[in-house]
């Protein structure tokens, strides 16, 4: 065995406790975004002046009935501690078991800096309520999404489909892989995802010097990179849906549904933050509208505009990585049928397909 090749349960077509930790990381870190993010809308930030502990309390010996029957603001920003504690855990367990699973020393590196960026962004947020900053709360909101990525790549590469995908020469030849047109509009749909991520971040977090000018530029940009960002979505999937790849062309199509759903939550975000826009004033059921402050569903907009974003981010960055994945493959399946021509004797551009699938080590 090679020190590129999967062992373990892995190997054997199992399910690896490293998998499983990074799914169970990435179904922490989504909620945890969503509660950051109704931190954020209710302004719950600094309803625990202090940090790492709450009130003087260890953040795990916090009286549980204070917590759970105590104010809003003080519910959502605890328990947003607790679950950022939990996926620090995890993220531990994650590290362990590809230490004591993987051989890919790759994976390892993802494995530690995946914690590495999640005691990152404790910091970042403790540091936030400890300084009472607006910019910090800034850097923290745009982090999380970031780690949320990581989290995503790592169950992407530890999964038995990525582990133990066999590829045949016959369905993916060497002539036919994705070409770096398809990496280029791939790796601008997550540049155009993160970008949106920054401005609303900045839109959401506004700064005491961003002039009313700087405030409307601000929000042209962002609507504009969202439309921008919809238009690469359906040319990616069409670059990709040909390739045979159902880990490519299926995330691909979520990602034009995702980008379409955001941007009816950007419009509903506006609306219940900033009131009915002009360019919607046709519309007759929106004489009258008035701006609630932080009423319950006006908030769960806003929030889920904000958990929206991190997964479209995290989508754009698997459909790159498998686009990578992809390109390898079928190069891999090319040299491999070259390689066999020569050895039958064959001239390199009347080879055919060998019948043995070729196995991934990557």
């Amino acid at each position: 065995m090679t020190a590129n090749e999967p062992d373990t349960e892995t190997a054997l077509g199992q399910t690896s406790w490293t998998n499983r930790l990074a799914v169970l990381a990435v179904g922490l870190v989504w909620p945890l975004i969503w509660v950051g993010g109704l931190v954020t809308t209710f302004d719950a930030g600094m309803a625990v002046p202090d940090w790492p502990g709450t009130y003087g309390y260890n953040l795990f010996l916090y009286p549980i009935s204070t917590w759970l029957f105590g104010p809003f603001d003080l519910f959502i920003e605890h328990g947003h501690r607790l679950l950022g504690a939990v996926v620090g855990f995890v993220s531990i367990g994650l590290v362990i078991a590809a230490f004591r699973e993987e051989s890919r020393r790759w994976v390892k590196f993802l494995a530690i800096a995946i914690l590495l960026a999640v005691i990152s962004q404790g910091t970042l947020g403790g540091v936030r309520v400890l300084l009472s900053d607006r910019t910090i709360a800034m850097i923290h909101g745009c982090f999380g999404p970031v780690v949320f990525v990581m989290c995503c790549l790592a169950a992407a590469v530890t999964s038995r489909r990525w582990t133990r995908r066999e590829i045949a020469e016959t369905k993916w030849p060497e002539a036919k892989r994705l070409g770096w047109f398809a990496v280029t509009v791939a790796g601008l749909a997550v540049l155009f995802s993160y970008t949106q991520l920054a401005l609303g971040a900045q839109i959401r977090h506004v700064q005491p010097w961003i002039t009313p000018r700087m405030f409307t530029l601000l929000v042209a940009t962002h609507i504009t990179s969202a439309f921008v960002l919809w238009a690469l979505t359906p040319l990616l999937w069409i670059l990709v849906r040909r390739c045979g790849d159902l880990t490519l062309s299926r995330p691909s199509v979520w990602l034009i549904w995702f980008v379409g759903v955001q941007i009816l939550l950007g419009t509903g975000t506006w609306v219940v933050n900033y009131g009915w826009p002009t360019v919607l004033a046709f519309l007759p059921f929106g004489e009258g509208f008035l701006v609630r402050s932080k009423g319950f569903i006006d908030s769960m907009i806003v929030t889920a505009h904000v958990a929206m974003g991190s997964l479209i981010l995290a989508t754009s960055a698997v459909v790159l990585l498998q686009v990578f994945r992809q390109r390898y493959l079928a190069k891999r399946a090319g040299t491999q049928a070259r390689h066999s021509g020569e050895s039958l004797g064959l001239p390199s551009d009347r080879q055919t397909s060998t019948e043995s699938p070729v196995v991934a080590s990557i």
